[in-house]
């Protein structure tokens, strides 16, 4: 079930645990939306499977996006940014790389809610090394030989295709240490075709994945504001849903240093513990996921690690921009 489970699964698309540090591949529509600042910059790693597998997956990202036009949109403006993406995956060194460029527009409405629609358009590349890789018929029946010879022939090693997706958010904020988010995106939209074998067959085809969140920022304290969470995606017949809480415990007068700390469920998979900290407008977190399911038979509950680490910012002609969550 372990060999079975390590050829299937990177065929799924890439994920984090800690799905609200990586805004851009959670949804395009947050794109720009950044309630208290005016730019972000981010980047994520995360292990998965090290203690079971010689080659663990291993995925990393690097994002930023800007807010532009505020001063020249009636109560709106447009969110810019882009999204690396890089994988490594399984004994066959299966690598997926993919750059997306994304684009949001957001319109307040009123006082209290905010409306923002988003999409992106990016290039994907996956290439496999078959020199690491043994076949059915390479089993003498006691072990694989990869001198032997196979009738498997992929016809090329690389594969490149557009991809798109787009996403919708809706903001909530009646008071100061209010604040709700829901969002819903769909990935793969143009349903691009992806094998290393020439023949055309309908399983080449990338299905629609589809995501939503719920999330809220509560000031439950002059010093306390919670962050609970909830995330669902589901693609084809796979899905994984997320939901857990964090909190952000305030160690100055001013909010310039915080302490996070959290945990999140992985229905039938895993709890992920989590902590961090945050120094002015610089916030470091990790988590790990421990198994819970009968996987941990094999890794001992050693799941994944993450690490996340983000810097927000306002432009020197915003120096004191009011935020549209709860801040310290």
């Amino acid at each position: 079930m372990i060999l079975f489970s390590a050829f299937t699964l990177p065929a799924q698309d890439l994920h984090f645990s800690q799905f609200f540090n990586s805004p851009l591949t959670t949804n395009p529509a947050n794109t720009g939306f950044i309630p208290d600042a005016d730019y972000r910059l981010g980047a994520h790693y995360r292990d998965q499977w090290s203690s079971i597998l010689s080659q663990p997956y291993r995925t990393y990202s690097a994002f930023a996006d800007f807010q532009v036009f505020r001063d020249r949109l009636d109560n709106g403006w447009l969110g810019l940014g882009g999204v690396l993406l890089g994988d490594v995956a399984g004994s066959g060194s299966l690598t997926s790389t993919k750059l997306y460029l994304s684009a949001a527009y957001h319109q307040m409405l009123g006082n209290s809610s905010l409306l923002s629609g988003g999409f992106n358009l990016g290039w994907a590349s996956k290439r496999i090394n078959p020199s690491r890789l043994t076949f059915p018929d390479q089993f003498d029946g006691q072990f694989f030989d990869a001198t032997q010879p196979t009738a498997v022939v992929l016809s090329n090693t690389g594969v490149d295709y557009l991809d798109m997706q787009v996403g919708i958010n809706y903001a909530y904020f009646p008071r100061a240490d209010i604040y709700l988010n829901a969002g819903y995106s769909i990935h793969h939209v143009n349903m691009p075709r992806e094998s290393f074998f020439s023949d055309k067959m309908d399983n080449d085809i990338i299905p629609m994945r589809h995501i939503g969140f719920l999330n809220a920022i509560l000031k439950a304290g002059p010093r306390l504001i919670l962050n609970p969470g909830i995330f669902f995606t589901t693609q084809a017949r796979a899905y994984n849903g997320v939901a857990g809480l964090n909190a952000m415990i305030n160690l100055s007068e001013m909010g310039d240093r915080q302490l996070i700390a959290g945990v999140y469920y992985r229905y039938g998979d895993a709890v992920v513990p989590m902590a961090g900290f945050q120094i002015r407008d610089i916030r470091f977190s990790f988590s790990y996921d421990a198994t819970l399911s009968s996987l941990s038979d094999f890794n001992h509950m050693n799941g994944a690690l993450e690490l996340s680490i983000i810097k927000r910012g306002n432009y020197p002609s915003h120096p004191g921009r009011q935020s549209l969550c709860p801040s310290f």
